[in-house]
């Protein structure tokens, strides 16, 4: 196996990737390609099914070409996707009959607060660990339905296939032969029980949609099938399939209960290992399925903070404080604290454990001596802070000792920022060598499934820190900081309700 690769087909927002590793389970070549953002409407957004298709499979040729090996060198295909974003096809055809509907669409907005209304909430809650939001595939797949002309005619007949991206790359991939997904995508549909580990004839009921066009759910690790011969050239099997957070926990060997990592993107999501017990949060968190091999369902919570890295961004684009991102460290740096300034990135609303869409960003604690320096210090504080409550949350609801927090995603190759969490937090921030984790799991899953790796204890032998942070603040300090962000937090909260 030495002499072989896994290509990781790693599927995101806004660009499709193809990472090739090797038996050590290090990077030999990356392609990657941004596709097109489509928005409609405000609060509408939308990709190109067919271009998401076309430029995966153009960046996996690529990265095989650039590694100057051909498809005989792969072992085994991973899968890993945006989560959440709904695609329906025509079976006889092929082809999408809409633009995808990605997970940030808001369209379905009224008919999730109908739903409540109505009382089905709690029954979603309870089977799938879910909230009703737009956030996730179920009501994107009504919306389509009843506002595509003949789509429903053609799901009633048998005819239409529904699919979270992963499902719509395994068809492509293996010429239509295989209409499949793995229980970390099911499970963010609205339409999985994840207790039963089975679609749920009542939700499709509610969402009036026809089971005809559900995928068939496999393990997140088995050998599905393989490429036909006119993608890629030759059949290679398709082995492993995990959603983009899920995957991370994976590639992170987050594989015992209590083992948590956050990935700080342009939001930050966390997932703590709940083992095999589904836990019902007490405190705004998701229920999900973690992975699904060898017959055992492994579960997790999940929080996610809509304004991480972004808040950067921010600072860099609209204020105009920082040239780049790069910039943030050292002027955050250049100040011993932020003066007791503040900053709630509250730009899209709070996700968990909040879930207030009416909040709104603030500063707070400005004086005559606040500079740019203090703000881009308030502005990285306010990542490990938002982070710091989701954890909180899953402490409460897990009740599981959490030893250190592993950590990945673009903004970790920013030390101060590593440093202030792990004050923040109180407990140790772990990088690891390899940062493309979410790839690496979904190679991870294949490799497992081929026999590429021979069991977890070898994957978790590779796993390697890049560097571990420890606290150097006092808890009595860490404490009074905290409860000044809480007094910001509140301040920020339900702003926009009227």
């Amino acid at each position: 196996m030495s002499n072989k690769f896994i290509i990781a087909l790693d599927q995101g927002t806004t660009s499709s990737r193809a990472i090739l590793f090797d038996h050590q389970g290090k990077i030999h070549s990356v392609a990657q390609k941004e596709f097109a953002q489509h928005y409609p409407k405000a609060g509408w957004v939308e990709h190109d099914a067919d271009e998401i298709w076309s430029s995966q499979v153009s960046v996996a040729s690529e990265a095989i070409a650039r590694a100057q090996l051909t498809t005989k060198d792969i072992d085994s295909i991973g899968i890993t996707n945006q989560r959440e974003t709904t695609v329906l096809w025509n079976r006889k055809t092929g082809k999408p009959i809409h633009n995808a509907i990605v997970w940030q669409d808001r369209r379905t907005a009224e008919f999730c607060q109908n739903l409540v209304s109505n009382g089905h909430e709690e029954t979603f809650t309870a089977k799938t660990g879910l909230r009703l939001d737009p956030y996730f595939s179920g009501t994107k797949i009504t919306w389509i339905l009843d506002n595509v002309k003949g789509a429903r005619e053609l799901a009633e007949a048998g005819d239409l296939a529904f699919g979270t991206v992963d499902s719509w790359l395994i068809w492509n991939l293996t010429g239509g032969d295989l209409h499949i997904t793995d229980p970390t995508n099911a499970s963010r549909t609205l339409l999985f029980n994840i207790h039963t580990g089975e679609w749920d004839q009542e939700l499709l009921d509610i969402l009036n949609i026809p089971a005809s066009v559900l995928p068939v759910v496999k393990e997140s690790s088995e050998i599905y099938g393989t490429t036909s011969g006119n993608n890629l050239g030759s059949q290679i099997p398709i082995a492993g399939i995990a959603g983009d957070q899920q995957a991370a926990l994976f590639g992170q060997m987050c594989i015992e209960p209590g083992m948590i990592k956050s990935t700080y993107g342009t939001g930050c999501f966390m997932l703590i290992n709940t083992g095999d017990q589904a836990i019902t949060t007490k405190n705004n968190l998701l229920t999900t399925v973690a992975w699904k091999i060898n017959g055992k369902t492994t579960y997790a919570l999940e929080g996610s903070v809509f304004i991480g890295g972004a808040v950067v961004q921010w600072l860099r684009d609209e204020l105009g404080i920082i040239k780049s991102s790069a910039d943030i460290e050292a002027k955050a740096a250049a100040v011993k604290d932020s003066g007791d300034v503040y900053l709630v990135p509250a730009f899209a609303g709070l996700g968990a454990p909040h879930w207030d869409p009416y909040a709104r960003g603030l500063i707070v604690g400005i004086t005559r001596g606040t500079s740019a320096n203090h703000i881009c210090r308030a502005a990285l504080e306010s990542i490990c802070f938002q982070v710091d409550d989701v954890l909180y949350a899953m402490k409460s609801d897990s009740e599981m000792a959490i030893p250190q927090m592993r950590v990945d995603g673009g903004a970790t190759v920013n030390n101060l920022l590593m440093q202030l969490q792990t004050d923040i937090l109180g407990i140790p921030v772990v990088r690891p060598q390899v940062q493309e984790t979410t790839a690496l799991g979904a190679a991870y899953l294949a490799g497992l499934a081929t026999g590429f790796w021979k069991d977890i204890d070898e994957i978790q032998s590779q796993w390697a820190v890049d560097r571990e942070f420890k606290p150097e603040m006092s808890e009595e300090d860490a404490n009074k900081k905290r409860q000044r962000w809480l007094k910001a937090l509140n301040r920020a909260k339900q702003w926009a309700d009227d």
